[in-house]
């Protein structure tokens, strides 16, 4: 009886695992045309590679344009399944995220100003392709270059991901795996020779991953490439230096004509209304950047994002949703744990034999 108790109770603690169990999406990207049977994706790509191809040994669009050229190019997408196949199609343009990784993807990363043509407008195509069973379809991509011409290069992604059915999604439980392909597009006119240069817009504060944090926000203001660039900040009280915070990254990318939000970590710390200083030196080869740039931290902000950060104890009050919650969970389970041990005692005294008492027998004097 007692093993029976210990399992039924394991079983109604089992399904409040479940009960307030999160559900935890990850994506990850191909970047190859594997095929369709070898690949969790479902279907297959090949670059259908035009005339005006530079380099015809790499996987990606690599295309000598001219000024007001239009020009339709094609990806071919296979579909070995039984069952037909909708493609969702996204075009991006090429960006830099804070960590100095080129994202090609739908990641929402502000346009830089200095960016003169974008990708996501000089090319245009479907939003879907929807691909029969055991069949091949073909994406038609239109480029509409400016009509004025210029110097070094546009960049983007093409992303090929399989349309997700929303309704069977928000039934399923546990971590849910994205695969996408991603195809490159490069984009020039000229070989004429430009170099990247770095530019300083702000630095400011808030959070990175709900921690505070001090941001700073400079762009590759030219149509390149930037490779193995290093970024060191500093930051210290106006007028002290004694330096607060500092971090220093190496082997960073930046995208043509993009910008990057460079984070620095107050390493748990509360954030401090004040007057501050960063200093940061980016050095890329032989070439060196450096700025130096005051800002400051209003009470406002600081009191916003001390509240946010997930590292800080909150001195503010009690958080009665989460005690609420703590509380009512206790008591559903101390609840579940009395009728149990009530049944289990209630079975035990049906189980246990009745005693009969012994009659008690008189002799008669006589």
């Amino acid at each position: 009886m007692k093993k029976n108790w210990l399992k039924g109770l394991f079983g109604i603690l089992y399904i409040f695992s479940f009960t307030f169990g999160l559900t935890v999406p990850t994506y990850a990207e191909e970047t190859s045309s594997t095929a369709a049977a070898e690949s969790p994706i479902g279907f297959s790509y090949k670059v259908i590679q035009p005339e005006n191809q530079r380099d015809t040994s790499v996987g990606y669009f690599d295309l000598r344009m001219t000024p007001g050229q239009v020009q339709t190019v094609q990806i071919e997408l296979a579909n070995s399944s039984n069952v037909e196949k909708t493609v969702e199609i996204d075009l991006n343009r090429a960006k830099t995220n804070g960590n100095g990784v080129i994202e090609y993807g739908p990641i929402a990363i502000d346009k830089d100003a200095s960016m003169k043509y974008d990708f996501e407008e000089i090319v245009t195509g479907p939003e879907s392709v929807t691909i029969p069973a055991q069949s091949i379809a073909t994406v038609d991509l239109t480029i509409t270059m400016p009509e004025s011409s210029y110097d070094g290069i546009i960049v983007g992604g093409i992303q090929l991901k399989e349309a997700v059915d929303e309704e069977a999604r928000a039934k399923q439980t546990g971590v849910i795996n994205e695969y996408a392909f991603m195809i490159g597009m490069r984009l020039s006119e000229t070989d004429t020779e430009v170099l990247p240069e770095l530019a300083l817009n702000s630095v400011y504060a808030g959070l990175m991953n709900y921690r505070n944090s001090i941001f700073v926000n400079f762009s590759n203001v030219e149509a390149a490439f930037l490779s193995d660039l290093t970024v060191e900040v500093q930051i210290n009280k106006q007028g002290s230096e004694a330096v607060l915070y500092d971090t220093k990254k190496a082997g960073m990318q930046v995208a043509p004509n993009s910008l990057v939000d460079f984070p620095v970590s107050m390493n748990g710390e509360k954030m401090e209304p004040g007057d501050y200083h960063a200093h940061i030196l980016a050095t890329a080869g032989d070439r060196k950047w450096e700025w130096d740039q005051d800002f400051t931290i209003t009470d406002e902000e600081a009191d916003k994002f001390n509240k946010q950060d997930v590292n800080l104890t909150q001195e503010e009050g009690i958080n009665w949703v989460l005690v609420g919650i703590i509380a009512g969970a206790g008591l559903v389970v101390g609840l579940v744990i009395f009728f149990v041990v009530r049944l289990v005692r209630k079975n035990k005294q049906k189980k246990q034999p009745v005693r009969k008492k012994k009659a008690s027998t008189k002799k008669n004097k006589k």
